[in-house]
């Protein structure tokens, strides 16, 4: 898979989206906090990170037994306002 097709598929995800709006909000978050700020578990909040990773759109920093995620180029906001514009045009 190219880069750009996984790009877009890491954005086609709801929770993904949610996470990435978290972290804009917060700008560093733990595992934990999203889990409880997004109410899903541990194990998928885990999985998600991973994969917003994969994709370049966020990084870590480890501080002792936690990892905290930020937006690695808050930019992506720019290309999600785009997309929510197109849609509403269409609509």
């Amino acid at each position: 898979m190219n880069q750009l097709t996984l790009f877009f598929k890491t954005l086609g995800d709801e929770n993904r989206l949610k996470i990435l709006y978290e972290l804009q909000k917060e700008k560093e978050l733990s595992v934990g906090e999203l889990v409880e700020r997004l109410e899903i578990s541990q194990p998928l909040a885990s999985h998600h990170l991973r994969e917003l990773k994969m994709s370049g759109l966020v990084t870590t920093r480890k501080k002792g037994p936690y990892v905290f995620y930020r937006l690695k180029n808050p930019r992506i906001f720019e290309l999600i306002a785009l997309a929510q514009s197109i849609l509403e045009e269409q609509a």
